[in-house]
């Protein structure tokens, strides 16, 4: 028998010792009183002073912890985050409930059950704002309203009761980095130097001359400063040239950001995908290369949102490399609670592309140390191109042959405009290679709308809206998007991912689709809380193709394995101590000889087991 006081842990025939000593000490005191005549209140007092000498010796050793170390709080399994299935998706595409061709948050509200039995926790929406739409949205011209040809305040309210009558919360896209530049701010701000709104945004007399660095569409974008017709002076835009750039160093735009933020939280909004995070804290002018940034408006916006929803949860936008992103995160977690791991997605798909898994498992090593609070959000595709811009130009050559051979398929001098399915051939096993190794992989899975089914992308359409078409719900007309004579956007009618070959309708009685594969790996996803809350450890598996990971958590540990080969793998897995991997998917259990797993895995395969247990205790 050990006791434990404090970290120490102590025998219990070593404290009797101990007591014995102290006993064998205080008699020999006693009887020497005795002897010398010591009156029998001496003796009482030495009585109490040998028991308050051993109480003592038992209750130091924690007194002494006590002193030097609080308890740490648990911050890992009160984030509802860290566990959930974050799905995308654009109100316009969706579901169009009035027959105008366009989706709406009514068509929205009509299909929340749909995604509730896919299995989704949180929905993160695409920008429903007023705006032109000269960048699908993403040019606001009032950051307080909601866009007409969506819907109402009251349609938008309607919509995040529903969705929280059925426990999903709802993220929206926050565009805070720019305007449009029909929003009143600018078009205030260019009527002269002494407009109210002047100083909202970033100018200059003089054409600077870096104005041609720091694109962030190259090859479509000629510059990062345009004229204007109306004052005459040149204004500062990372994005398009209708797309100014909000000036951060003024006082007056963050204190109008926290109401914009303020406004929505009070809205029933849960969480904000914060676009664009580096231009928005980047210091008005400094260099377009290399501009200087203030992480500190990261930690106050984090620190602002929270004031009014203690549960808020910031997910920033930011392609970083991994040297960067404490000062994201905050070095004990104090800034954006999550954020995509775009360095692990370009290696992955390197991976997926050429077989050679290194450079994707040094990605995952390298983006494993971040604050206990935090979390990544691993995805395979979203609503813009595969960013490719981290790979060494081999690599990125290798990609694009494999998955974007066509200059048409190409954008920006760095990424491919495609969906998933397009891109790996419509190859059904190579599809949920990819979807289940999104599900293990350490963070918050985040899933693009349509990817569930399969859809494809339309290459006709302009840049990035080759990934926006209208989801495919029947075999109807318009893909039973919308009654109209025709969609706003038109839906896919050709090829391998025709509407009438992929869609909702078709693929719900079909218990061997895409559809139901994923609602089957989602409900798997989410019985394993280790993936989320755990540590984990990249293994050796006895194959250059198959990556292996492992997870611990409260005494539970996973093993996930998948095959880049579209050839069969033999792969030995080395766990000491440990005797049955348990299958979650079948129930192809393997027994250990010596610690060692010898596991086969199909072309394409993968394989997820629970170690020592059937189930999760």
């Amino acid at each position: 028998m050990r006791l434990m006081w404090g970290k120490r842990k102590y025998a219990a025939d070593e404290l009797i010792v101990s007591v014995a000593i102290i006993q064998q000490f205080t008699s020999n005191h006693v009887r020497h009183g005795l002897l010398n005549g010591r009156t029998l209140e001496n003796q009482n007092m030495m009585k109490k002073g040998y028991n308050q000498l051993l109480l003592i010796f038992l209750l130091l050793p924690g007194f002494a912890h006590a002193q030097t170390k609080l308890a740490s709080v648990d911050l890992n399994n009160n984030a509802w985050y860290k566990n959930s299935i974050i799905y995308n998706l654009e109100v316009g595409v969706f579901k169009d409930s009035d027959g105008d061709g366009r989706g709406d948050f009514n068509g929205l509200t009509q299909k929340l059950d749909y995604l509730t039995a896919l299995g989704v926790d949180a929905i993160w929406l695409a920008p429903f704002q007023p705006s032109p739409g000269q960048d699908d949205g993403y040019d606001v011209a009032d950051f307080y309203g909601v866009e007409k040809r969506l819907g109402s305040s009251g349609d938008f309210a309607e919509f995040i009761f529903q969705a929280q009558k059925r426990g999903i919360r709802v993220i929206m896209d926050l565009v805070l980095n720019h305007t449009s530049t029909q929003h009143p701010w600018f078009q205030n701000a260019r009527t002269g130097p002494q407009s109210k709104y002047r100083n909202w945004y970033v100018w200059s007399e003089k054409l600077p001359k870096d104005y041609d660095k720091g694109m962030v569409f190259p090859g479509v974008q000629k510059a990062v400063w345009t004229k204007d017709s109306v004052s005459g002076q040149y204004y500062y835009h990372r994005f398009y040239n209708f797309q100014p750039d909000l000036n951060y160093a003024n006082r007056e735009v963050v204190l109008e950001c926290q109401k914009v933020i303020g406004y929505w939280l009070n809205q029933g909004i849960s969480g904000f995908r914060l676009d664009a995070v580096p231009f928005i804290i980047e210091l008005p002018n400094s260099s377009a290369d290399k501009p200087k940034l203030d992480f500190d408006l990261l930690m106050d916006l984090r620190q602002f949102a929270q004031s009014r929803k203690a549960d808020v949860m910031i997910l920033g936008e930011a392609n970083v490399m991994p040297e960067d992103n404490e000062n994201y995160f905050g070095k004990n977690g104090e800034g954006m609670q999550m954020m995509f791991n775009f360095y692990a997605n370009q290696h992955l798909f390197y991976a997926l592309a050429s077989g050679n898994l290194e450079p994707f498992k040094k990605a995952i090593t390298e983006t494993k140390t971040i604050p206990d609070a935090s979390q990544w959000a691993h995805f395979l595709r979203n609503h813009d191109e595969i960013d490719l811009g981290r790979l060494t130009d081999k690599q990125r050559r290798e990609v694009y042959k494999k998955f974007g051979p066509d200059t048409n398929m190409q954008l920006y001098d760095r990424g491919i405009r495609r969906r998933l399915a397009t891109m790996l051939g419509n190859n059904k096993n190579h599809i949920r290679l990819a979807y289940s190794l999104l599900y293990s992989l350490p963070g918050t899975p985040v899933v693009r709308y349509g990817d569930e089914i399969g859809m494809g992308d339309d290459l006709r359409l302009k840049e990035r809206t080759s990934v926006r078409t209208p989801m495919q719900w029947t075999a109807d007309r318009n893909a039973g998007f919308t009654s109209a004579d025709s969609a706003f956007r038109p839906v896919i009618d050709f090829g391998e991912h025709d509407f009438r070959k992929v869609n909702v309708a078709a693929q719900l009685r079909d218990t061997s689709s895409m559809l139901h594969w994923t609602t089957r790996m989602i409900a798997l996803r989410k019985s394993c809380p280790e993936i989320g809350l755990g540590t984990y450890t990249v293994l050796e598996t006895g194959s250059p193709f198959v990556f292996g990971i492992r997870y611990d958590f409260e005494g539970s540990s996973l093993v996930i394995l998948h095959n880049f080969s579209e050839k069969p793998q033999q792969t030995s897995v080395t766990l000491p101590g440990t005797k049955t991997l348990f299958d979650q998917i079948n129930t192809n259990d393997v027994k250990a000889s010596l610690g060692k797993y010898m596991v086969p895995l199909a072309g394409y395969g993968y394989k997820w087991y629970r170690v020592d247990q059937a189930v999760r205790n």
